[in-house]
């Protein structure tokens, strides 16, 4: 049955979704503008790092595969509540962890429900999205992934600020914390329910998702998927190596201070939250492909400079480039991945796996990395990701017979990638 609403309900559902958006990204934030501080109190190594944010890793896969069976339980509504209270928990966890018990493993066990709420919270909030993309019939879904970036830049920014007061992580993580709940009570009273209903008894229903798993497998199957796979790897690798390092990369790399490595992530944040907010014009104007290489030259250069550059304003400059850089990859990669509506579903999904798994889990790789060699020769990692997905950007060419851009309906895949 189709949702009825009127117009000041669908504005507060709308409303209610950007915050829920903002409040993973300031979730985020929160815990990688303090990782500094965290490595301080709990006398820990990189390596040690990087278990912490394997466990948050594998928990935000884990999360990522129940959302869906807690959509088909409960709901987004009560869905994304029970989500954000989970990782608005593991926030104040770490914090507890950090200054009271001075403990790794309570702190993992704070990373661990950091990471479930937000790979549940991620799949849930991106259907709420889509739905209400379907209610107003406009294509506002990458308005709501720069509300995600705008809590990033909120959460880094508080984080430099909390620096700059003295707060000890715990305060810091505890009135976060209590910010995330009262942003999961708020948006709960404006999201409205919706059934989503599965009959697992029907027969056509069950041939209905073999059909749909066969298609799914055979998109693993196909070439371009891994050549898209590749430009997403990179980008979202390098975008979730700098959520995680960059302000460690600048305090241990580069001898700054707290305040500064916080405030350098902050500038990688806005950087990136620009540039996804205005950077559409620039696609229908010259193209995904023109667009991802400029952008991979982008991050490259950002990144050789923030590992290079002699001094901490030329840092800050290399970081803006780095969140220019990184910006679009994961979207547009989505985007081509949806050329052929009759396959979209599989091929987005199995992008998106490749792209979430990057994001994920390459920053404890890093980690493992550094400790043996330095955190900033290990950023030369991702400079070689970056060159990667600049090379293979030549996969986002939209297909034989596609349509580019919501805005533009008209326009074909002939004059797509055309200056």
């Amino acid at each position: 049955m189709e949702l009825v609403l009127t117009r000041s309900q669908l504005m507060r559902w709308r409303a209610a979704v950007f915050a829920i958006f903002l409040a993973s990204g300031l979730s985020i934030a929160t815990w990688a503008s303090r990782v500094p501080a965290i490595k301080i109190a709990l006398d820990v190594d990189n390596i040690q790092i990087g278990l912490m944010l394997l466990g948050a890793g594998i928990a935000s896969i884990i999360g990522l595969s129940l959302a869906t069976v807690v959509l088909a339980r409960f709901g987004a509504r009560s869905g994304m509540l029970g989500a954000i209270l989970v990782f608005a928990v593991g926030v104040a966890l770490i914090g507890v962890g950090t200054d009271i018990a001075h403990s790794f493993v309570i702190v993992v066990g704070g990373l661990v429900l950091f990471g479930l709420g937000n790979g549940a919270v991620d799949v849930m909030m991106n259907v709420e999205g889509a739905a209400i993309e379907k209610q107003v019939g406009k294509t506002i879904l990458p308005l709501f992934h720069a509300f995600f970036s705008f809590g990033t830049v909120i959460g880094a920014g508080l984080g430099a600020l909390a620096v700059v007061l003295g707060l000890n992580v715990l305060v810091h993580t505890s009135v976060m914390a209590v910010l995330l709940v009262v942003i999961a009570f708020a948006t709960h009273a404006n999201v409205p329910a919706r059934e989503i209903t599965m009959d697992p008894a029907d027969e056509a229903e069950k041939r209905h998702w073999r059909e749909r798993l066969h298609t799914a497998l055979s998109a693993w199957r196909e070439p371009r998927t891994y050549a898209l796979g590749i430009i997403m790897l990179g980008m979202a690798f390098a975008e979730g190596g700098a959520n995680d390092w960059l302000a460690l990369g600048m305090v241990e790399g580069h001898g700054s201070t707290q305040a500064l490595g916080a405030l350098g992530l902050t500038v990688f944040s806005v950087s990136m939250t620009v540039v996804r907010i205005f950077g559409g014009p620039l696609v229908d104007r010259f193209g995904r492909v023109a667009t991802l290489r400029v952008l991979a030259a982008l991050a490259t250069g950002g990144l050789l400079l923030f590992i290079l550059a002699p001094n901490i304003p030329l840092v800050f400059v290399g970081a803006a480039l780095w969140g220019a850089g990184v910006s679009l990859g994961f979207p547009l990669g989505m985007s081509a991945a949806a050329d052929d509506p009759a396959k979209a579903a599989a091929r987005v999904s199995a992008a998106a796996t490749i792209g979430y798994i990057s994001f994920l889990c390459g920053p404890p790789i890093l980690g493992f990395i550094s400790e043996n060699i330095g955190l900033l020769n290990t950023l030369y990692i991702l400079v070689g990701l970056a060159v990667a997905s600049g090379l293979a950007s030549s996969a986002a060419k939209p297909i034989a017979g596609s349509v580019v851009g919501a805005g533009h309906p008209h326009k074909h895949v002939e004059n797509a990638d055309r200056p």
